[in-house]
């Protein structure tokens, strides 16, 4: 009866503060409930109510195995429902065929008669000493739904850095995903901001900077190993979902989103930064932090002299955005799919580097030169295709006509020839010659030498006619070589149904039962 009351002094309660105007989220606080709870009780009138705990008293299906629980649940208090399920399962061959939500629910009403709340393991945590000045700064990302002018919701990304001691912080916001090479960037433009280097860098196992975790063994990127054996600091990577090992820059993204993205407007990226710059100036590097009682521009003047100097690295990329070229010969931008010329992929690190100009999209190798361009298309899920871009580029036309030429009895003539060729027809010079050297695979090298003076003597600049001349000379040498043969029919005996002939109908029967 006291477990009855209980709940029905629960359920007056809870409608007693909705009258009074608290909403669910904090009737479920309040009384620590689950707010699912709060609503459902809200949703039942008192008759319904009573109806509801009277049935919830019947008895349970799983009532048989409740001392097996108890007992289970005593000596290992952490088990989970589905453990326990399992062991049921186990141990009893009869048990019933029951939804995992009906065991779970039993579990749930063994644990509260019995007072066997499930525990959890706790990390043991202990005040870790400040290092020294100059020894380590800690590094990660983080993304922000902001709002446009116009009320539209504007997708932003960052990256955070923080000096472990003096807590002087740096960000760089980006409207775009970081690559391995804008991650790069944005460390030069910190460390330029810190005025020096650290020694070790802290970050999460992402993958912008490592390829691999390898059973411990990390495999950094090709971009990213590269960068940090210039600049000649260590690296430091966190485990997986072990936010706690750098606590510092984990409160410096909470930081950035809860005090300075919030209900800020977007106007550009570059405004964005421009103004991340003062904030860092007047707020994040200038209040005094809650730990050290300090400001970490203070603590920065002191850190400053410990870092290692800085000196601007001449990266390949200097704030363009790069691409990885896919093996297809193609590159993945906005949602969409851009050609670039065959050949292009060298392998899984090729990379190109992209840019927006006037609506064309330019591709261009990492030096600077341009690979191709193509008409930026504002749909997505599109696929852009120059044709021009299926031709294998990677061979020199005038290399490709000295071999071509030297396949033929007078190489000197061939040469001449082709040059006829690539003068009439300078866009598809190309694939004039790769039809042309494909012709060697199909005709006897008499008939390419005959079809050659043919062509010349006739003024014929054009691979396909070559080829047909090819094709007609093939044909008169084979009819000179092997003659037609006459060849006799048998006689037939003359059929006896040769001669009948079908009757005809006379038209006037027709017009006569068109008239009836």
């Amino acid at each position: 009866m006291n477990k009855y009351l209980n709940k029905l002094i629960m359920y007056h309660e809870i409608q007693k503060l909705s009258r009074e105007g608290h909403s669910i989220s904090h009737i479920a606080r309040y009384l620590v409930l689950d707010w699912r709870t709060v609503r459902f009780y809200l949703s039942l009138s008192e008759e319904d109510y009573e109806v509801f705990i009277s049935s919830s008293e019947r008895n349970k299906e799983l009532s048989p195995y409740e001392s097996f629980v108890k007992v289970k649940l005593e000596k290992h208090q952490s088990t989970s429902a589905s453990q326990m399920h399992d062991w049921l399962k186990e141990h009893y061959d009869d048990f019933p065929d029951v939804s995992p939500k009906t065991v779970y629910n039993f579990v749930m009403w063994v644990r509260q008669k019995y007072h066997l709340p499930k525990t959890k393991q706790e990390r043991e945590y202990f005040i870790v000493e400040e290092g020294p000045y100059g020894k380590q700064a800690q590094v990660d990302f983080g993304e922000y739904n902001m709002r446009t002018g116009q009320g539209k919701r504007k997708k932003i990304y960052f990256i955070g850095f923080v000096l472990s001691r003096s807590r002087y912080k740096f960000i760089f916001f980006s409207d775009t995903p970081f690559t391995t090479d804008k991650a790069v960037m944005a460390h030069e433009k910190a460390f330029g901001f810190f005025k020096g280097v650290p020694e070790e860098m802290v970050y999460d196992q992402d993958s912008v900077f490592l390829h691999d975790e390898n059973g411990g063994n990390l495999i950094l990127t090709h971009g990213f190993k590269t960068y940090v054996k210039q600049r000649g600091f260590r690296t430091w990577f966190c485990r997986k979902s072990d936010p706690e090992s750098k606590g510092k820059i984990e409160n410096l993204v909470k930081y950035v989103k809860q005090n300075f993205l919030y209900n800020r407007p977007y106007i550009d990226i570059d405004t964005l930064n421009s103004e991340a710059t003062a904030w860092l100036a007047r707020t994040a590097n200038h209040m005094p932090n809650a730990r050290t009682k300090r400001s970490p521009y203070s603590e920065w003047l002191d850190e400053r002299v410990q870092l290692k100097p800085f000196t601007a690295l001449q990266l390949d990329i200097d704030g363009q955005n790069t691409y990885l070229v896919r093996k297809d010969n193609s590159i993945s931008y906005k949602s969409c799919m851009y050609s670039v010329p065959q050949g292009t992929c060298k392998g899984p690190d090729t990379k190109v580097a992209v840019r927006e100009e006037n609506g064309m999209l330019i591709i261009g190798d990492l030096q600077g030169k341009e690979i191709c361009r193509h008409r930026k298309s504002e749909l997505k899920g599109k696929t852009i295709v120059n044709t021009n871009h299926k031709r294998d580029n990677s061979e020199p036309i005038r290399l490709l006509i000295e071999n071509l030429s030297g396949k033929f009895g007078d190489p000197t003539k061939a040469n001449r020839y082709l040059g006829d060729i690539k003068k009439a027809m300078p866009r598809y010079i190309r694939d004039q010659l790769k039809l042309i050297r494909k012709c060697f695979e199909d005709y006897t090298v008499q008939t390419l030498n005959d079809a050659l003076d043919f062509c010349e003597k006739n003024r014929i600049h054009n691979a396909q006619n070559f080829k047909s001349v090819c094709l007609s000379l093939q044909k008169d040498t084979a009819e000179k070589t092997n003659p037609p043969v006459d060849v006799k029919t048998m006689p037939h005996a003359k059929h006896k149904a040769q001669d009948i002939k079908p009757e005809k109908s006379d038209i006037n029967v027709y017009e006569q039962i068109m008239l009836n």
